[in-house]
């Protein structure tokens, strides 16, 4: 599901079009670090090489150029992951399919916690980008082939029974169904 070769330049959405500010907040929301590498210099952890988000630990590592779309997959390898095994991460943080498929459900929604970026503009930078999937976009994927993805998510507390994004820290953000949805509680600890 990740893209053999970028796009035209430019044809997606860059963490330097966005408030990078809100991109580290909403990463400090899952315990995550926004590093911001220096443009043209090597982009650490990157699995796909520049201008690819990279992963190391609990650090994204970004330039100005990388696609938040990356950036966003790559940060949600690691909010995925259970602490111990976040801390092992260098790179490459899974070979699961069922996590892969996961992590491309849960960059749409936290592209719609993000303001001016959006869980749309995401899919489509997915497509734009060159993800591929069975049913030929990553909209189909999302709405109509990602069940067994949802209920990964589900049964790790990221997501609702309603398919909301639960954020850590009491704030929730919308995902279900590509329209506003009410707020979910974060299951509380017994």
């Amino acid at each position: 599901m990740h893209p053999p070769a970028p796009a035209a330049p430019h044809a997606v959405l860059l963490l330097r079009d966005i408030a990078e500010a809100d991109v580290a907040a909403l990463l400090a929301r899952f315990g995550l670090e926004l590093r911001r590498v220096a443009d043209g210099a090597p982009i650490p952890g990157s699995y796909w090489g520049e201008p690819e988000a990279g992963i190391i630990g609990h650090v994204v590592h970004a330039r100005g150029d990388t696609p938040v779309h990356s950036l966003l997959h790559e940060a949600c390898h690691l909010v995925v992951l259970p602490p111990e095994r976040r801390a092992a991460v260098h790179t490459d943080a899974t070979d699961s399919v069922v996590e892969e498929d996961a992590v491309c459900v849960l960059q749409v929604l936290l592209g719609d916690a993000l303001p001016g970026v959006g869980g749309d503009r995401v899919l489509a930078d997915m497509d734009a980008w060159g993800y591929t999937f069975r049913l030929g976009s990553a909209r189909a994927y999302f709405e109509r082939d990602a069940d067994a993805a949802w209920a990964w998510l589900q049964a790790r507390g990221l997501v609702d029974a309603g398919r909301r994004l639960l954020l850590p820290r009491g704030e929730h953000a919308t995902a279900a169904g590509r329209r506003p949805a009410a707020l979910a509680e974060p299951p509380r600890a017994p």
